[in-house]
């Protein structure tokens, strides 16, 4: 499918709906939409994010998402009947995360503790570490599980799927996100 530069540019002025059940047991959570993210209404979009073929190779999943044309309804479904939900920090689309100021990490950060407090999943993984340190007020946050959790849920900081992060391979974010469904239960 792909999308031309001026329908991407005029994603910037849409939302993403986030994507959670009645049950979500792991919810992972983005930076914020990109473009192509809002473009196509699916988290994690573009062709060159890695995230849902990690998935796939966590075996959390047990089918390709297709990560250039979107969703369909029967992969939102799937998702969300496997206790997986997802949303982002900051709901502005943006070409980049290097957008976002700090005040509006922080500003997300205090939405996502009522989103999570509201929905009550086991565990949430927070894809990137830069803005979970910005966000959360934390900057000297490492990878991995977090001492402190979230609303009560057990709480991971994961590398970010996104092809600009390029020290990282499907492999290595198959591994990182792995943790964070085992204690979930997904896996």
């Amino acid at each position: 499918m792909g999308f031309s530069r001026e329908e991407l540019e005029a994603a910037r002025e849409v939302t993403v709906a986030d994507l959670v059940g009645a049950h979500v047991r792991l919810l992972f959570v983005g930076i914020n939409p990109g473009l192509w993210t809002a473009a196509s209404q699916t988290h994690f979009a573009h062709p060159g994010n890695r995230f849902y073929p990690a998935l796939l190779r966590a075996g959390i999943i047990d089918r390709e998402i297709d990560r250039s044309d979107g969703m369909t309804d029967a992969d939102r479904a799937h998702l969300v009947e496997r206790g997986i939900g997802i949303t982002n920090i900051v709901r502005r689309t943006t070409a980049k995360a290097s957008e976002l100021s700090s005040d509006e990490l922080r500003a997300g950060a205090d939405a996502l503790r009522e989103f999570v407090a509201g929905h009550e999943p086991a565990v949430v993984a927070v894809a990137g570490i830069t803005a979970y340190r910005t966000a959360f007020r934390l900057p000297k946050a490492t990878m991995g599980e977090q001492p402190a959790g979230l609303e009560g849920a057990r709480l991971w900081v994961v590398p970010n799927p996104s092809g600009l992060n390029a020290h990282e391979t499907v492999e290595s974010l198959a591994a990182a996100y792995r943790a964070p469904a085992e204690a979930a239960g997904i896996v």
